[in-house]
């Protein structure tokens, strides 16, 4: 059956397992609680064939300039059909103007270039049991009154607002904030995902400061099941594996459209809306 016969709808709350299961088949750790988050946070697509769901897609807005695409599933048995073109296409209409960045595989990469995409960056994933460490003195866990400059930290280091995302993560993970004498300079966040846990996103000046936020949350953390995904030119891969976390892989940032305008603050770490770490 050709392509022409799939129908693209709303993702909603009943198509949740399904999904569920596509994500299982290509061997993604996401429990259904990542596919929630998602779908509280995003405009979801399905792609439908006689009521089954074969495909899935995430667009997550920013505010007015920017969204993510994420989790890009086509069952493996339907690929090769044209489906992924046609959901990537539709989630298109949703982004609209706006900017749109994503985290693409080897193979998702030559559809993504004919849709305008380019390449920006390499992203690493990194993963495995904690090993002990010492937190850093500077770092503190954010409260409440800390939200509001976590926000615009985070605004500066993304290009966007990420309010909505940052207000998920401060209930139901745990943010760290680093304080310097001219005020809070950095950020990080932990929370369950998949087989143990997930640090991102962590926003930080350098790369030093990047490793207090990480080993604040990692030293409460021993033995657990870690990831973090960074940026290729951040620097961090030694400090990642000297505390267990081995490289397994990763993707390549890309983005749609006009690059938003320097900031004199770099993210660390971007959260991986637009990546495996959710898709």
């Amino acid at each position: 059956m050709q392509a022409s016969a799939i129908d693209v709808r709303p993702l909603g709350q009943s198509h949740l397992p399904s999904a569920l299961a596509l994500s299982r088949q290509a061997r993604w750790p996401h429990r259904l609680e990542e596919w929630q988050m998602l779908l509280e946070l995003s405009s979801g697509l399905v792609a439908i064939e006689n009521e089954k769901v074969v495909a899935t897609i995430f667009v997550t807005p920013y505010g007015a300039d920017v969204a993510t695409i994420n989790m890009v599933i086509v069952d493996e048995a339907m690929r090769g059909r044209g489906i992924g073109r046609r959901i990537m296409q539709a989630a298109l209409e949703i982004v609209g103007t706006r900017e749109c960045r994503l985290v693409a595989t080897a193979e998702g990469l030559p559809l993504y270039q004919s849709l305008g995409f380019e390449r920006t960056g390499e992203i690493v994933q990194h993963q495995g049991p904690l090993r002990a460490c010492i937190a850093a003195g500077a770092v503190d866990r954010a409260t409440s009154a800390d939200f509001d400059h976590i926000v615009a930290l985070d605004r500066l280091a993304y290009g966007a607002d990420r309010t909505a995302l940052l207000q998920a993560l401060f209930h139901t993970g745990r943010l760290a904030v680093l304080r310097k004498t001219d005020g809070l300079r950095g950020y990080a966040a932990l929370r369950a995902f998949g087989r143990g846990e997930l640090c991102g996103p962590v926003v930080a000046e350098t790369a030093a400061d990047a490793e207090d936020l990480l080993s604040f949350l990692f030293a409460a953390r021993p033995g657990v099941f870690m990831r973090v995904d960074t940026g290729a030119e951040t620097g961090l891969a030694p400090f990642l594996l000297e505390h267990g976390l081995a490289h397994v892989g990763g993707g390549i940032a890309m983005r749609r459209a006009a690059s938003p305008a320097p900031s004199n603050i770099s993210s660390v770490h971007t959260f991986a809306l637009a990546s495996q770490a959710l898709g």
